[in-house]
């Protein structure tokens, strides 16, 4: 898998805005969550903000790994499961959260763990995007997004140079 062709960089503020959107999203369904189960590592943060903004007191994480070297996906591995409680039900009522569905394939194993559950991303690309009930951006799947946590202060060349022939 080569490199995508767009980049879509996210500072620390946009990200917050967007996963408070997200909680704003989600605190229009007027439900009760009796709990939030984040998808590591990436659901880690977002899902800080949303069980602030909703309330939740009761956090577990899934964690399962995908990205390996960050340029390849190789197969995923479920690290740590999730608390059978949480399980029962087909996880009804608990709110599943992550930064973000990529090709789905994440999204697709919790998924199949928790089929009664609310999955929300912060932002969707279109292979994922049908496994997800509530998202706030969809980018398309060739643009790679560089979230707050992975990047460091430096300069950005301006697009039009980055497009020249």
């Amino acid at each position: 898998m080569s490199l995508p062709e767009k980049a879509f960089p996210v500072s620390w503020d946009q990200f917050h805005r967007d996963a408070r959107a997200l909680a704003w999203r989600i605190a229009g369904m007027q439900r009760e969550w009796r709990a939030m189960v984040a998808i590591t590592r990436g659901g880690l943060v977002p899902a800080a903000i949303i069980c602030r903004e909703l309330g939740i007191r009761l956090i577990e994480t899934v964690c399962v790994a995908s990205y390996h070297d960050y340029t390849e996906q190789g197969k995923l591995k479920i690290l740590k499961g999730i608390g059978e409680s949480l399980l029962e039900n087909g996880g009804e009522g608990v709110l599943i959260i992550d930064d973000l569905t990529d090709t789905g394939k994440t999204a697709a194993i919790v998924r199949e763990m928790m089929p009664r559950a609310h999955f929300a991303t912060v932002y969707a690309k279109p292979l994922g995007r049908p496994l997800v009930d509530t998202f706030i951006t969809e980018v398309s799947q060739d643009t790679w997004i560089y979230f707050p946590w992975d990047m460091g202060f430096t300069y950005q060349e301006p697009i039009s140079k980055s497009h020249r022939g």
